[in-house]
């Protein structure tokens, strides 16, 4: 009988590769300490924002800690661990890179959630498929690198390209770029802005109607999907009238006033370069690109960066609202480096004491295993000399005449008492 071999559940080609590169960014994102039905929901669509490279079904328990998650995230191949907290003021967001740093915290000034966005929106819909695939980064009005340019944004740029895979256009295939994330620099309020995108590609040059004679039905029934023209005297009447014209009785639009396009401009119409998702995406289409927000929408500002994981902080590269002199920093960095000697020292003294322990365990163990054989060999020993010692004494006993017959009397006595043992009777009671 021929084994049935699975395939389903099993990866295959690009797939397989892609789950078994460990070089991807791969992150935890928590909440940490007791937070609202607000932040818990937050967690969950920033870990929509950041699938496939997350793990998306990670269940915190309130006796977890910090530590924990940094134990265990080495193990797992992990690279970021992105937590959230309530504090006194506003939400506290911390992006660590593991496992030496550095930490950066943000406060959250402003949120939405991905619900917000899509009830807001008319346009903004997810059908899923784009969450396997992670999503492009675009960094926006961020200053160039200078002497005017403040000294911590370009390591606010570096941590977040290191949340996502490096893009490689040689390898990138078209279809996979399904999700923008853009993160912009408001340079008057010093606040970073987050946004979460999905990419659609649309016909270019087409008014809304005909799109939607083209691309299928709008209402749908039960004999199938079909388009509504009940109220329509002709199809004309569906196809040109005038923009903002409800009845059937409204003008037409010539072909000069046409310009209901999805794009709107030759700007946003592109050439696919190749197949793209979607019904018609060829390749050498041109198409309109939109990018339709779904959430989740914040407003960070950065309030520090440190060195170091929580629990093994370093010194402070930036602060927002603590400045210090270039002594008190030269003091604090002195501080840190004695911290750290000190933890390395402990760590290595405790790497001695284990050894030794282990070298005297080994050492223990063969006295005990040589003790014991040589207490074997001499109980052998002492074995021996007894036998040899009882065949002696019985060799030479000798019984005398008057115990033989001490002997045979005791034998007589005890079959005499032997053969006159009465019989025990046997009582049988009788029914009354």
């Amino acid at each position: 009988m021929v084994r049935r071999r699975k395939t389903r559940t099993h990866l295959k080609g690009e797939a397989a590769k892609d789950a078994s590169d460990i070089s991807a960014p791969k992150s935890f994102i928590i909440k940490h300490g007791q937070v609202g039905s607000s932040v818990s929901q937050l967690v969950r669509d920033m870990r929509k924002v950041m699938e496939p490279n997350t793990a998306s079904r990670l269940k915190e328990r309130n006796r977890n800690k910090l530590k924990d998650y940094l134990t265990l995230a080495p193990a797992l191949h992990v690279t970021h661990l992105l937590a959230f907290t309530l504090t006194d003021i506003a939400p506290s967001f911390r992006i660590v890179r593991l496992s030496n740093g550095p930490t950066l915290s943000f406060r959250v000034e402003r949120y939405s959630l991905m619900k917000d966005i899509l009830n807001t929106s008319r346009r903004a819909r997810s059908i899923g498929m784009e969450y396997l695939t992670p999503p492009l980064l675009v960094l926006a009005s961020f200053p160039p690198p200078g002497p005017n340019a403040p000294p911590h944004l370009p390591l606010v740029m570096k941590a977040f390209q290191s949340l996502f895979p490096s893009l490689s256009p040689q390898n990138l295939t078209l279809s996979s770029a399904r999700r923008i994330v853009l993160v912009a620099y408001n340079s008057e309020l010093g606040t970073l802005d987050f946004r979460h995108y999905i990419i659609t590609i649309k016909p270019y040059g087409v008014s809304k109607r005909v799109r939607r004679v083209l691309e299928g039905a709008t209402v749908k029934s039960s004999t199938g999907s079909v388009l509504d023209l009940g109220n329509e005297k002709d199809v004309a009447d569906f196809v040109l009238r005038k923009r903002g014209e409800p009845g059937p009785d409204g003008g037409y639009e010539s072909a000069a006033s046409s310009a209901e396009s999805v794009a709107g401009d030759d700007g946003d119409a592109v050439n696919l370069a190749d197949d793209y998702v979607g019904r018609n995406n060829k390749k050498g289409q041109r198409r309109a690109v939109r990018l339709d927000e779904v959430g989740p929408r914040l407003e960070l500002r950065l309030v520090k960066i440190t060195e170091g994981v929580p629990g093994k902080e370093g010194g402070v590269l930036y602060h927002e609202f603590v400045k210090k002199s270039k002594k008190e920093i030269a003091a604090q960095n002195a501080v840190h480096a004695a911290k750290e000697k000190l933890r390395k020292e402990r760590r290595e003294e405790q790497e001695r004491n284990v050894a030794s322990k282990k070298a005297e365990k080994t050492k223990n163990g063969k006295s005990v295993h040589l003790e014991s054989n040589e207490d074997e060999a001499g109980n052998d020993d002492d074995d021996v000399d007894a036998d040899a010692a009882v065949d002696d004494w019985d060799n030479e006993e000798e019984i005398t005449d008057g115990e033989e017959s001490q002997l045979d009397e005791a034998e007589e006595s005890s079959d005499d008492e032997e053969v006159r043992r009465p019989n025990k009777k046997v009582k049988v009671r009788g029914k009354g």
